[in-house]
């Protein structure tokens, strides 16, 4: 359903569309001056057309297939006007990034049935929008008439707790937490029994807020895991890992460990409003081959979008309807 099912409309789309600007001046002028006095997609135009997806933090890999992918309908159509590539490169765009499965597309912020509560685990290091991130998802849940609960089991810095505490307080909801430094797992295991307890719909645990060796943070995601499993055992349902966008390849290398460390089912790509870079959205989802499932595009809670690929495109390219 996308961007417009009953919780998405014309506001979301403009502030998706005002949240990829930086990008779009950047990506859509180098893509002007890739075709600029040419009428047909040559290999001229294919040169300058990669130089401007690499520089746009698309990456090596994602652009040799995109690049590809448009050199095989160049050689099949046999002519391709430049007038058309927009259209095409949108095309194959929304075709290199991946779908997320039907059971946690959150278009309506609807839940999967027999999934309750339905246990959100999400990482990612300081400073990448993770704990606002978390707090915009509880309103938009409670917003859709959810019960929800947060667990603090990011305790290695005190700020966390207390930020993690302030949402929860701004979208009305409980919280599970302890003092810092206590062990993550424990509040994780508090967290989740008493997110039974009271019947809550969504639990959203807050994790890993510090990237230290790749074998510690394994080791604390696993712990975490297996005590949530405890008390359920297909726990949790939803693994997203928070990126900021505006790091173009530190993102990357944060994935790297995260995707390493714990089965990472979704990616939530923040910070994208303050970035030109916009393209690592592509790069992210089609290395890791993880669905990019929320996208951040401005401070305001209205601004953490449900990710959907066509509008995203969309978006990028400005194409009318």
């Amino acid at each position: 359903m996308g961007f417009f099912g009953k919780l998405f409309g014309k506001k979301e789309k403009e502030s998706l569309d005002q949240g990829l600007e930086k990008t779009k001046e950047g990506f859509l002028g180098k893509i002007a001056r890739a075709v600029a006095g040419k009428s047909t997609v040559d290999a001229e135009v294919l040169d300058n057309l990669e130089e401007a997806l690499v520089s746009a933090d698309v990456g090596i890999e994602t652009t040799v297939e995109i690049i590809e992918r448009i050199e095989a309908r160049v050689a099949r159509d046999k002519y391709i006007s430049t007038s058309e590539l927009n259209s095409i490169l949108q095309q194959e765009i929304e075709n290199i990034l991946v779908d997320a499965p039907a059971d946690t597309t959150y278009s309506n912020f609807d839940l999967p049935a027999g999934k309750k509560p339905f246990v959100l685990m999400v990482v990612g290091v300081n400073g990448v929008g993770k704990t606002t991130t978390i707090g915009k998802l509880a309103h938009h849940f409670t917003q859709a008439g959810k019960k929800v609960m947060l667990g603090a089991a990011d305790t290695f810095r005190a700020a966390a707790v207390d930020q993690l505490t302030i949402w929860s307080d701004r979208a009305g909801v409980p919280i599970v937490k302890r003092e810092m430094g206590s062990d993550p797992a424990s509040v994780a295991f508090d967290a989740v029994n008493s997110a039974v307890a009271k019947d809550i719909d969504v639990l959203i645990i807050d994790t890993a807020g510090r990237l230290h060796t790749k074998t510690h943070l394994m080791e604390e995601l696993s712990k975490i895991k297996r005590v949530i499993q405890k008390v359920i055992p297909d726990a949790p349902h939803d693994v997203l890992l928070v990126l900021d966008g505006s790091t173009g390849q530190n993102a990357i290398e944060q994935a790297k460990h995260f995707t390493a460390a714990t089965d990472v089912t979704g990616l939530v790509i923040t910070k994208l409003d303050g970035t030109a870079k916009g393209g690592v959205v592509l790069a992210i989802a089609h290395q890791f081959k993880i669905p990019v499932k929320f996208i951040g595009v401005g401070e305001r809670v209205e601004d953490l979008l449900v990710f959907d690929k066509h509008e995203f495109a969309d978006s990028l390219f400005n194409l009318k309807k």
